[in-house]
Order: structure tokens, then C-alpha cells, then sequence
């Protein structure tokens, strides 16, 4: 089994003004990189193997944030892991998104569907494992991926057999959630930070 750690990436401009951001490319803000230096602070009294992010310039900074204060080799890049694609909702308000299309269920047009997102994420959760399996059999590795709000969503709701996260559960940036990963499997541990 692997021991993945999901961080959400640190605060950017957009997440203050409660802006939808999706795949739309906003950096990381001063509270943002702090953010990851806290989540770094939480990740600090484990050992850790690797680090990957998704290709979104906010997760990959709080990534790279961690990696240089944990002293770690820089993050590896995986795509799968990127936020959901919001279409014609992203740049919107939540108020003005929520509005428009009701609910997150919804999906707008260009937009993916959470059930997308969710199968996504697992698929790169997956190659993950397998590759720290290869190199560490048979002690389990420890595994960072830094990613966003919808796609550590998408997984605590597939692992708590939809019991988690509740409704009007937060995911502050900079938050980690630990799992355990193996084949076919994803089991959540503990959220460390929420």
C-alpha cells in the first residue's frame, strides 16, 4: 500500500474574491504561499518519498514550496490531477456560478462532470501508487500530491461512500487529507487539516 497525502493548494487572488477558478491558471498570492509553508509545517514530522502536483501554476508553486522546505527533489507534474473544468462557469462569483446553474451537480457548458473528475483523479492516484510500489516493495511509501478543492472533494466523497465531505464542509487551502492507496482501492485515514 502507498500513503498518499493530498494537499489543496495554497490561497490565490481568486479563492479570496470566492471566484470559480477551474482550469482558468491563477498564481498563488502572499497567503497562498503561506499556506504552503503551514502545510509543509503539518508534513514536516513524516518522511516522505515523493511529491507531485497538478499542472495548474497554484498547485504546482505549493508544491514546490513544500518540496524546498521538506528538502525534497522538485515535484513531478500529473495531469489527471488538475482541477475540474468549469466551462462557461469559471471567472463567475460562486453566488453569480450557484445562480445560473443551481448546484455543483450541474455542469455547464464545457464543463466536466464530477463522476469525469473523480475517475480522473483515481486514474492518477493509481499510477502513483504503482510507481512507488516499484520503488519501495514491499515498505510503504509515502506519497505528497498537490492538488484543488474539487478533486480532494471528488475523493472524500468516493472513499466515504459519499458520507464525506458534508454539506458545507470547508477545504481551506493549504489542507491535507491522508490515504491509503492500493489496487482498485482508496481508503481515507484521516484529514489531518480541514
Amino acid at each position: 500500500m502507498t500513503l498518499i497525502t493530498l494537499v489543496r493548494h495554497g490561497q490565490t487572488d481568486w479563492n479570496l474574491a470566492r471566484r470559480i477558478q477551474g482550469s482558468t491558471d491563477i498564481p498563488l498570492n502572499e497567503t497562498g504561499r503561506a499556506d504552503a509553508l503551514a502545510a509543509a509545517e503539518l508534513l514536516s514530522g513524516t518522511s516522505h518519498h515523493a511529491i507531485y502536483a497538478s499542472p495548474l501554476v497554484r498547485a504546482h508553486e505549493t508544491a514546490r514550496i513544500i518540496a524546498e522546505r521538506l528538502g525534497m527533489v522538485a515535484p513531478a507534474t500529473t495531469h489527471d490531477m488538475r482541477e475540474r473544468e468549469f466551462g462557461e462557469g469559471e471567472g463567475l462569483l460562486v453566488a453569480e456560478y450557484l445562480e445560473r446553474f443551481r448546484d455543483w451537480h450541474s455542469a455547464p457548458s464545457g464543463a466536466e462532470s464530477l463522476d469525469t473528475v473523480r475517475d480522473r483523479a483515481l486514474g492518477a492516484l493509481d499510477v502513483i501508487a504503482r510507481e512507488s510500489r516499484r520503488r519501495s516493495a514491499p515498505v510503504a511509501e509515502s506519497v505528497i500530491v498537490v492538488t484543488h478543492g474539487g478533486v480532494i472533494r471528488s475523493l472524500l466523497h468516493h472513499a466515504s461512500s459519499g458520507s464525506l465531505p458534508r454539506e458545507g464542509d470547508v477545504l481551506r487551502n493549504g489542507s491535507l487529507h491522508r490515504f491509503e492507496a492500493g489496487p482498485g482501492i482508496l481508503r481515507l485515514l484521516e484529514p489531518i487539516a480541514i
